[in-house]
């Protein structure tokens, strides 16, 4: 019909010749979408908002009891601090998108971990085939526990609680009933200990920012071409300009020199984990939410007969999460070797896997499948590295720190069940 109106009369709200309209039609725009988001949070579509909400109330209560906590030096420990968890964390993430578990993610880590230190000290090879060497374990382990779970038809907790089970034995057999195995390569060394510079990390934080930018356009511009609703500039705005302001606030504060002693060492920068983490994110979200490989995940998880019946290979999705989950376990595994500077049998156990599914589900993602994003374990990360960190700030012990991040993981999952029943309700 539109293709008999004569030239000029349709009616063309984003003409830039027409500023009062277009002003009337962003600002409605901004209107309705931020009323159709919270009518989808009262639906139970809440998201990474607990998250979110949760990390500003405990940053404020830490603060607020220990000053310290605000400090530099204790916000750069708190990106060291949860980057092995986060990486682990991202892994999960795939596999309980299927609805799945994996309980041994973290002896996975210690696995591989174990791997990267042997090649590097009692055989001598080079900081990149060892690396090379633990992810490539890591991958195997994925075959391994998907094949079981996917083609025999084991449930994933079975396979995963026997794995947990049996890669203690595996560490253990690797660094000899319980070797300490120290890691002197520097490049290794540097991932959780070193920083960046102060003009590198301005140059991370404008190539992320120019990058997100780019992305959020050309959605946008692709959306319109073909005739979709697209987001109003002033939301495109607020989106680039938050993680400006809070990009460049975190640059500044970790640019701040943090040594005691400058004479001896200076201590400024930002942490080397942190670009790595941002990369793994960068990789891990657009796999997920602009591939077709990458909604097959929401597509199984979401209802797997349905999937089956539109042409998804159900089988290879499911193999596919779990290679994911312990090729990035293993990126942990190495994180956390580095920040230990050595490896032991601890190494991934304690409490590794308790914080990283505690992070991708506070984080947002649903035990139940079918929900949940990368940005997730980001999120829920902080916040248990926060509770951990804040708490030992104020002198508890580690059974009342497992015991209230226990808590908050229960709540997590507790606001998930009652979240999606409301949203099947509605």
């Amino acid at each position: 019909m539109t293709a008999d109106l004569a030239p000029g009369k349709a009616e063309r709200p984003n003409d830039p010749r027409r500023p009062g309209k277009n002003a009337t039609h962003s600002a409605t725009s901004l209107r309705s979408i931020t009323r159709a988001y919270v009518g989808r949070v009262r639906g139970g579509e809440l998201g990474a908002l607990p998250a979110v909400l949760g990390l500003i109330v405990l940053c404020a209560f830490f603060a607020v009891l220990r000053p310290v906590f605000l400090s530099d030096l204790n916000f750069a420990n708190l990106l060291t601090q949860g980057a092995g968890s986060i990486a682990i964390a991202m892994g999960l993430v795939f596999v309980l998108l299927l609805g799945e578990i994996d309980l041994s993610a973290g002896y996975a880590s210690g696995v591989c971990a174990a791997v990267l230190a042997i090649l590097l000290t009692d055989h001598g090879w080079p900081w990149y085939g060892a690396v090379g060497a633990a992810i490539l374990t890591g991958t195997v382990i994925g075959l391994l526990l998907g094949g079981l779970v996917a083609k025999v038809g084991i449930p994933s907790f079975v396979v995963t609680l026997a794995a947990f089970l049996g890669f203690q034995g595996i560490v253990l057999m690797l660094l000899k009933e319980g070797t300490n195995i120290s890691i002197q390569d520097d490049t290794i060394l540097a991932v959780a200990n070193n920083n960046l510079s102060p003009a590198l990390g301005w140059v991370l934080l404008a190539l992320c920012v120019a990058g997100y930018a780019a992305v959020q356009l050309r959605r946008n511009g692709n959306r319109a071409r073909r005739g979709l609703t697209t987001a109003p500039p002033a939301l495109l705005a607020i989106r680039i300009g938050s993680l400006a302001v809070l990009g460049a606030a975190a640059v500044h504060v970790l640019n701040q020199e943090r040594s005691r002693n400058i004479i001896v060492d200076s201590l400024k920068g930002v942490p080397i984990v942190v670009p790595v983490i941002v990369v793994l994110l960068v990789i891990s979200t657009f796999v997920l939410q602009r591939t077709s490989f990458g909604l097959h995940f929401y597509a199984v998880g979401g209802n797997a007969e349905a999937a089956r019946r539109a042409g998804i290979n159900v089988a290879g999705i499911r193999i596919a999460a779990f290679v994911i989950c312990s090729s990035l376990a293993a990126v942990g595994g190495i994180i956390a070797a580095s920040r230990g500077n050595s490896v032991d049998p601890n190494t991934g156990g304690s409490n590794v896997l308790l914080l990283a599914v505690g992070a991708a589900v506070i984080g947002g993602t649903s035990l139940f499948g079918g929900r949940g994003r990368a940005v997730d374990a980001v999120l829920g990360g902080m916040v248990v590295a926060v509770i951990q960190n804040g708490m030992g700030l104020m002198g508890y012990s580690s059974g009342v720190k497992y015991a209230v991040t226990g808590s908050v993981l229960l709540v997590a999952a507790g606001v998930d069940a009652l979240s999606r029943r409301r949203s099947a309700l509605r």
